[in-house]
């Protein structure tokens, strides 16, 4: 983890040596003679019932004296093994800490360039307090709240007790002038005093964050002109506890401090991302005054610290639905003493705070058009509406097109293939790999190659090759790889009774194999799946828009995700990546309270659908597993993009001659 490759290797091979042989990059300068300190990694223990296996630290060998001798010399933190010296004695979930990493995922959710109102919870307001006198007995505290109410209009003001001792001192630093903070998130709350400043303060800052279950991604906003000053994200280190929703909901039900464990890793990597943008930023972490947190319904609960196996079955109850409202310092996140966080409401069972922010943001209940909001990740979530009447579902797409059940996906780093095209008459691919330029039959691909390496295949890259093969001929409507095209291109590998095509001859080798198919169709069919059902319930047969959100979403080639049949047909003129669309709904809350209120109100009337209990689901599914659909038509697509005349495999795996009769079995 976080890579999420896996294999079997015989007992005692190096910890290190595994790692490079699925292609999970672990740095080592000194050549494997435990020196440099590079390679560290750690142990994830607990039962996986997703992987079926328990994993335990008496399952490495014991510490050997290259180990001590490094400990004893350049300190190895608790819980820190080198891997280059650590043997594999047992089943292990290897966690490789991404402050040890170079070729780190690369987490791309920057913050759009939207300009929103400004109506923020939190008010600064600059005010000059009358001085103590004798003849007028009035407190210090009780003038100040007469001279804010004086000029800012804000009665019967309540004061947050933690400032109530330092208040005497901050006047006289002052010299009677001060700014204070307000926090009204509502109208019809009181106003409360939350931070005081001597002096005047003219600034003040604001967290809106997306917590999403493979990737973080945060942006710290002024609250008083509404920029930008600095965004980052980071992998969620809860990947380590298991990659998709329902495998941590397993972690915290098979482990009695599991739920504590994912709810600290969340808060320190929050913690570490705060740190980095105030450091970007130029700013302290004391002069954040509102946090907002998105995240899907599990994220929120684990963040907050609630339990989340009650979502782990039917009928998927939520601890809490509304808006929360809390101090930062309650959860461990220390800012300004005074800080407030607000987290939007969550939809539904499966369907998020972060799926009402991705609605807050691209707004389908503000339109006349039927709009489709899909958020892609290990859960999809979808939002489908216009102004009359919006639905809303989830489906379990798995982790599929984040390449952890793919042979030879990993995550979007740093030699992953993220762009593939194929020649429909050689079968020959050429394709892009990030942290590269040239495409790979461009010159200077190969030299670039050598310096990164060429390690997997990333999500947007297994959509488009298994795309790609499609129209290329290579594999049948219903996903089973022609082994007849074998004889037009050595690509076409045999594996047994099944065929797989080579994507690169290297080191690691890169092939796409007909399990790797089936793992695409199952997700993609689970969301079209999903998609169908709310087109059922609205009772229409197309789409107007499209909103693919998220990071998945972002970098997905629209076109390929309806050759594939991920999404239903469209004008691919209203087909858009929306980005961060949850970042970008969270930052919307952050900076107007109107837009609070306007989503509260909004998840109040959205219609939730569980696919689970849906008779059609079943119906949609099987139909959804042919490329790009067996009964549905795209028109929209066709105009586009020349769609392979609809064939079944031949008995061989090959064609036969003409359409055939389809065997009871397929």
């Amino acid at each position: 983890m976080p890579s999420g490759k896996r294999g079997h290797f015989p007992v005692g091979t190096p910890v290190l040596e595994a790692a490079r042989k699925l292609g999970v990059y672990v740095e080592s300068v000194c050549g494997g003679r435990a020196t440099c300190g590079r390679c560290q990694v750690s142990v994830q223990e607990g039962n996986f019932a997703k992987h079926k296996i328990v994993s335990a630290n008496d399952h490495l060998s014991p510490i050997g004296p290259k180990e001590k001798r490094y400990a004893e010399v350049r300190d190895l933190p608790e819980g820190r093994r080198l891997s280059c010296s650590a043997l594999i004695q047992g089943d292990l979930v290897i966690d490789v800490p991404q402050d040890t990493v170079i070729n780190a995922q690369v987490v791309r959710k920057a913050a759009d360039e939207r300009i929103i109102a400004r109506d923020p919870a939190v008010h600064m307001c600059y005010v000059e307090v009358e001085e103590p006198d004798m003849h007028k007995p009035l407190g210090d505290l009780d003038r100040l709240k007469a001279a804010i109410a004086a000029d800012w209009k804000y009665d019967n003001l309540e004061v947050d007790f933690n400032l109530i001792p330092q208040v005497q001192s901050i006047l006289r630093k002052g010299e009677w002038k001060v700014t204070a903070a307000i926090h009204r998130d509502q109208e019809s709350e009181r106003p409360r005093l939350i931070a005081l400043y001597p002096g005047l303060k003219n600034e003040a800052y604001g967290i809106a964050c997306d917590i999403g279950s493979t990737t973080i991604a945060m942006h710290l906003s002024s609250l008083l002109s509404g920029r930008t000053v600095a965004s980052a994200g980071a992998s969620n280190p809860q990947i380590r506890f298991g990659e998709d929703l329902m495998s941590r909901v397993s972690y915290v039900m098979m482990n009695p401090d599991g739920r504590e464990a994912m709810t600290n890793a969340v808060r320190e990597a929050l913690n570490g991302l705060i740190d980095k943008v105030c450091a970007d930023g130029g700013v302290s972490r004391e002069d954040i005054l509102n946090a907002v947190f998105v995240g899907n319904p599990i994220m929120h609960h684990l963040f907050l610290g609630i339990d989340p196996t009650e979502l782990g079955g039917a009928p998927f109850a939520l601890a809490v639905s509304g808006a929360v409202h809390l101090k930062s310092a309650e959860i461990g996140l220390p800012m300004n003493a005074g800080t407030r966080i607000y987290m939007l409401p969550c939809i539904a069972g499966h369907v998020g705070a972060d799926a009402a922010a991705a609605t807050l943001a691209e707004g389908p209940h503000r339109q006349d058009e039927m709009m489709l909001l899909v958020d892609i990740g290990t859960n999809a979530e979808i939002v489908l509406g216009n102004r009359q009447r919006v639905v809303a579902a989830s489906s379990p797409t798995g982790p599929a097109f984040e390449g952890a059940e793919i042979s030879s996906g990993q995550r979007a780093a740093p030699g992953a293939i993220e762009r593939v095209r194929i020649d429909p008459v050689t079968l020959e691919p050429r394709y892009r790999v990030i942290g590269i330029e040239p495409w790979s039959d461009e010159p200077g691909f190969e030299e670039a190659a050598a310096k990164i390496g060429v390690t997997g295949i990333c999500g947007s890259a297994i959509i488009e090759v298994v795309a790609e093969m499609f129209l290329s001929g290579m594999i049948s409507e219903d996903g089973v790889v022609d082994g007849a095209m074998g004889a037009r291109s050595p690509r076409i590998l045999q594996n047994g009774r099944t065929y797989s095509y080579l994507l690169r001859d290297g080191e690691p080798r890169i092939t796409v194999t007909q399990n790797d198919i089936r793992a695409i169709q199952l997700a993609k069919a689970a969301l079209y799946a999903g998609v169908k059902l709310l087109m059922d319930k609205q009772g229409i047969h197309h789409v107007d828009r499209i909103g693919l959100a998220g990071a998945f979403g972002t970098f997905i080639d629209p076109k390929y995700a309806m050759v594939l049949g991920l999404i239903p047909d469209c004008s691919l003129e209203h087909v858009k990546a929306v980005g961060n669309a949850a970042g970008t709904g969270a930052r919307m809350a952050l900076l107007n309270r109107g837009h609070r209120r306007e989503i509260e109100e909004t998840v109040r009337k959205i219609e939730k659908i569980e696919t689970a209990l849906e008779s059609k689901f079943q119906e949609h599914f099987v139909y959804a597993m042919a490329m790009p659909n067996k009964v549905d038509s795209f028109p929209e697509l066709s105009k586009v993009v020349t769609l392979p005349e609809r064939k079944q495999p031949s008995d061989d795996g090959g064609e036969g001659g003409g359409r055939r009769r389809r065997r009871s079995r397929e």
